[in-house]
């Protein structure tokens, strides 16, 4: 069982949290914690062997934390995501596999395109697949009918698996810090489209991708997590996109098994990652 807590920082919050949890009779498998001393913020992760009262436990931890304390115990074991996706089935593929084979440390309730490309290798591995064309509509009918397709799995989390549209605030804040996305370049670096023929011009001598969460500043929410591999001037851009297609992947893939064990804390546009 997991109990996660992100809060103000102070003296004894830790003698605090083991006080309790040893009056609920339960017993600290392991614990890491983190203090941002320049936002003095407290962050733990704990894993614990049982408790008889998630909820009077998490209570009982809000009751000796600071006012603003989030408690979660054992928040979904399995978590429920929806992908998103356009043409490129790298990204995809991998989830599908990890889905199919209980690797993904989450069940894949539905995959929604705004191309009809990936249709068949979905229902191949037995997952429901909707299309949803954004042509000859307006953007807010495009997300209106997203929502819509969503809405009745009730994931925690939205993956934007290569999913090439920017989404719009209102879309963003109905999923607030729930939408995974993954992004062909090392961020900051090379924000927007077409990275790849950005770094190609710009001659780096690194590549790399990046899975953060959506926010309204494009490319610019929280990082999760970040991939790099080598690369030279003999690369041209299609070479650059092969390479960066398996950044792409592990990152993505890393990024999801963090947020779904519960290892990623967000706090203002920065995050906390106990790997």
């Amino acid at each position: 069982m997991i109990i996660v807590i992100q809060c103000k920082d102070s003296v004894g919050l830790v003698a605090a949290i083991s006080i309790v949890l040893a009056k609920a009779g339960s017993n600290i498998v392991s614990m890491r914690e983190h203090v941002d001393l320049e936002e003095n913020r407290f962050f733990a992760r704990i894993v614990v062997d049982d408790l008889s009262d998630p909820r009077g436990t998490e209570l009982a931890l809000a009751g000796v934390l600071p006012p603003d304390a989030v408690v979660k115990v054992n928040p979904s074991p399995e978590k429920k995501i929806v992908v998103l996706v356009t043409k490129e089935y790298h990204c995809l593929g991998d989830i599908l596999t990890r889905n199919h084979f209980k690797t993904l440390g989450a069940s894949v309730q539905c995959v929604i395109g705004n191309h009809p490309d990936l249709q068949n290798i979905t229902e191949r591995f037995g997952i429901p697949f909707r299309y949803i064309s954004h042509e000859d509509k307006s953007k807010e009918r495009f997300e209106t009918e997203l929502k819509e397709a969503i809405f009745p799995f009730e994931p925690d989390y939205l993956i934007l698996s290569k999913f090439m549209r920017i989404l719009s605030p209102d879309f963003i804040s109905t999923f607030m810090l729930k939408i995974i996305n993954i992004h062909h370049s090392f961020l900051p670096a090379f924000i927007g489209a077409n990275p790849y023929r950005q770094a190609f011009q710009r001659g780096v001598k690194i590549i790399g991708a990046t899975a953060h969460f959506v926010t309204n500043d494009l490319d610019e929410g929280p990082i999760i997590t970040q991939k790099i591999a080598p690369v030279n001037h003999s690369f041209t851009i299609k070479d650059l996109v092969r390479a960066g297609k398996e950044n792409e992947t592990a990152a993505l893939a890393k990024a999801m098994h963090l947020v779904f064990e519960d290892r990623v804390f967000v706090y203002k546009n920065k995050t906390v990652v106990f790997d």
